[in-house]
């Protein structure tokens, strides 16, 4: 047995058009797996697969656009999935929505919006590929949280509590769903090299604040998150569910300590 051998596999990614979701969805590829490129734009989804396709062959990878707030959407991204593949053997929720203000100055629809974006997506993915995947004899979900969720950042509470809950989520339906031999598992980024933390580390000030947070003294980078899912959607991961795995650098450790300076430096303030 090939520990990290994904050959025969069928993976849907959301968000794989840029950072982490793309890096996750060529790992995968690179690893054996045909993999669904998803994002809300569909040129972006054809620009990734092609270049996937191109690298490990025609059919590795479809291209399916998919808005996660649109349940239909992701009804669809299923099915079509389906339809083209015959199975489905790994989800990673990864698309979210981000919000930002604290308790007292974010609005009520925002909210909701976030959670819906972290939390109800993910449960309706969830909810969509565990029949498939149970007829099939097993299979591996995954959803992307944040350090947001682990450590407190008084400043983005709605999204905090929404990755929060992914945790909680994971944990229930991996009770729920062990006894079909479908494991779902999380995966906690700290701040990691993408378009949209470019705020955290462009910057020679940015960067000081961010890695001054980190233990490991540096950024993620997109590959090391990738090769944690790979990892748990992978022959070497099959004895684990239920579990949070941080690639973070550590910086929980060091909880909210500097977290203003912090979120200035992202927001380019």
């Amino acid at each position: 047995m090939k520990l990290f051998d994904l050959r025969g596999k069928v993976a849907i990614v959301t968000g794989s058009t840029k950072g982490i979701g793309k890096a996750t969805v060529e790992r995968m590829a690179e690893h054996g797996a045909k993999v669904v490129v998803s994002s809300r734009n569909q040129a972006d989804c054809d620009t990734v697969a092609a270049e996937i396709n191109k690298r490990y062959g025609a059919g590795r990878a479809l291209p399916l656009a998919a808005d996660i707030d649109r349940h239909d959407d992701l009804k669809a991204l299923v099915a079509k999935t389906l339809e083209k593949f015959g199975r489905i053997d790994i989800l990673v929720a990864n698309a979210s929505s981000r919000g930002s203000g604290t308790i007292e100055k974010i609005e009520v629809e925002e909210i909701d919006r976030v959670w819906r974006g972290a939390v109800t997506q993910s449960a309706l993915l969830a909810k969509l590929v565990a029949e498939p995947m149970k007829k099939q004899g097993g299979g591996s979900i995954m959803f992307v949280s944040s350090s947001a969720a682990t450590a407190v950042f008084p400043d983005f509470p709605a999204y905090g509590v929404g990755k929060h809950g992914l945790i909680q989520l994971a944990r229930i339906l991996a009770v729920q769903w062990g006894p079909d031999n479908l494991r779902v598992n999380c995966i906690v980024p700290g701040v990691t090299r993408t378009d949209a933390t470019r705020g955290m580390w462009e910057s020679p000030e940015g960067l000081k604040v961010s890695v001054s947070r980190t233990p490991l003294g540096r950024v993620g980078e997109v590959d090391e998150l990738a090769a944690g899912m790979v990892f748990f959607a992978s022959p070497g991961g099959a004895f684990i569910t239920g579990h949070t795995l941080l690639v973070d650098g550590g910086v929980v450790m060091k909880g909210a300590e500097g977290i203003h300076d912090f979120i200035t430096m992202a927001s380019g303030g």
